[in-house]
């Protein structure tokens, strides 16, 4: 699955189009890489998407095409969080 649809399906950031502006910005990196909105996810990647002085950093556990809100959070786990 494509990088900002799964932002998008994972509800890590609300609509696919504001996932591929971060991406073009360089605010997101898939295991300590810049990464495309193209970027194939795959089980075990470690997601960081940083907006402002916020930084997440997630590790992918589950990849679904659709999900309800509820679901959305076993699709990942947080590993780090920050607010510099």
């Amino acid at each position: 699955m494509r990088l900002d649809k799964y932002l998008k399906v994972s509800r890590l950031i609300k609509r696919r189009t504001v996932a591929n502006d971060a991406c073009d910005a360089q605010r997101i990196s898939v295991n300590g890489k810049q990464a495309k909105a193209s970027y194939n996810v795959k089980l075990g990647d470690l997601i960081t998407v940083t907006f402002g002085t916020k930084s997440v950093t997630v590790r992918v556990l589950d990849i679904r095409e659709t999900t309800k809100k509820t679901e959305s959070v076993g699709m990942y786990e947080v590993v780090t969080e920050s607010d510099e």
